[in-house]
């Protein structure tokens, strides 16, 4: 008799044991959220970037009275630096602020011969450039493909031989650029990029390249292709604790 008591009195306890368990939240993710759940792109990061670029200055010394001679420079180089920016993300939706600083060998010489004199030649070179952009993209997991624009700023420096003059002129110039790009996470720290930026700096004068009748007018635009590497600081993992319920 007591041995069917204690049998039931267990099978009892054991079922009203399954039935706790059962109330009992689960912690598992469902394998369709997992699916649904982007790489996490928002935060702060900063890298390292080279590349290519290369710029069209068309230009054009000016004298009086009205006499205009075209003068076009096709100033090419390896630029390169640093950038630093921060990410905002909605589910997979990205948009961002970021900065750099380049510098650049970009540079080139154009030369005119004077009939028993020698030759002219006229130096445009651009060695740091800067800019600060938006960026907004879509990313499918690890891959983030956006579009970037803002400011850009530039150094140039115009180097002047004309016999038997030679002058110089260094000028600050600020313009626009926009562009777009591709970056692919190697894990939740480490991402590589590829993009290309077009750049218009605007139109500006040297001069007077030789007083006081002559100027040197100026329109530089600029292409760029980067490829580089971006470090993102991740906030620390919290602390495994005991569950609660």
């Amino acid at each position: 008799m007591l041995r069917h008591v204690f049998s039931a009195a267990t099978a009892m306890i054991a079922l009203a044991g399954s039935a706790a368990a059962t109330d009992l939240p689960s912690r598992k993710v469902s394998p369709a959220v997992l699916a649904e759940s982007p790489l996490a792109w928002k935060g702060f990061y900063i890298g390292g970037h080279v590349g290519y670029a290369w710029a069209d200055d068309k230009g054009a010394s000016v004298s009086w009275p009205g006499v205009v001679a075209p003068v076009t420079f096709s100033p090419s180089g390896v630029i390169g630096g640093v950038h630093v920016g921060y990410n905002w993300q909605w589910s997979r939706w990205v948009a961002g602020l970021e900065g750099d600083a380049d510098g650049a060998s970009l540079g080139s010489t154009v030369e005119a011969p004077i009939p028993l004199l020698g030759s002219a030649s006229v130096t445009a070179r651009s060695p740091v450039q800067g800019s600060i952009r938006g960026r907004f993209g879509y990313a499918f997991d690890r891959i983030l493909v956006y579009a970037t624009g803002g400011a850009i700023w530039g150094g140039i420096l115009n180097t002047y031989h004309l016999l038997p003059i030679g002058n110089s002129f260094s000028t600050t110039r600020t313009g626009w650029t926009a562009g777009g790009g591709v970056e692919y996470a190697l894990n939740d720290d480490w991402s590589a990029r590829i993009d290309y930026r077009y750049a218009d700096f605007g139109e500006y004068y040297d001069g007077p390249v030789r007083f006081p009748l002559e100027f040197q007018y100026h329109h530089w635009t600029e292409n760029q292709v980067k490829a580089g590497f971006s470090w993102k600081y991740s906030s620390p993992a919290p602390v495994a604790g005991v569950a609660k319920y």
